[in-house]
């Protein structure tokens, strides 16, 4: 199980892959973007994909686009089904994120979500950090259980 995600700024040269991932996930339930810019790996070439969205490129860019999502409160992603590969400096983990939306209006329930998602960590001199996230918007029906070959290919 993972330790507590650190603190901006904190130490994180012995962090592990799943420790990054839980500090974005806090970090987007939280909206803390510092939190989640903590997370990223601090290189031109790190890229985002939000879901529906187009290819988010930079530190700056990424930044932006999740003060953008956070103008409008926290994101509740929940990972889910997380599959992990990781090699000598570098990590892959595919996951579904289940994300809560409140009853909207003429609706009592709250609807959930589907977020397909890809994240890739690095092995940083700084720790592990996030170099790419891609998700896009999936739903239950949609999704074989893990293991399951899909319906369609490509």
């Amino acid at each position: 199980m993972p330790r507590n995600p650190p603190r901006p700024g904190a130490a994180l040269a012995e962090n592990t892959p799943d420790e990054v991932e839980a500090q974005f996930y806090e970090a987007l339930q939280r909206a803390d973007l510092e939190l989640l810019m903590a997370a990223w790996a601090d290189d031109d070439e790190i890229v985002c994909v939000h879901p529906g969205g187009g290819r988010v490129v930079g530190t700056a860019a990424i930044r932006a686009s999740f003060e953008a999502i956070f103008g409008n409160g926290a994101v509740p992603a929940q990972p889910e089904q997380v599959r992990r590969m990781q090699w000598l400096g570098g990590a892959l983990h595919h996951l579904v994120e289940r994300i809560e939306v409140p009853a909207q209006s003429g609706s009592t329930a709250p609807q959930t979500a589907w977020v397909l998602a890809t994240n890739v960590y690095v092995k940083t001199p700084q720790g592990w950090r996030m170099a790419a996230h891609h998700a896009s918007p999936g739903s239950l029906q949609e999704m074989p259980d893990p293991g399951e070959a899909p319906a369609t290919l490509h």
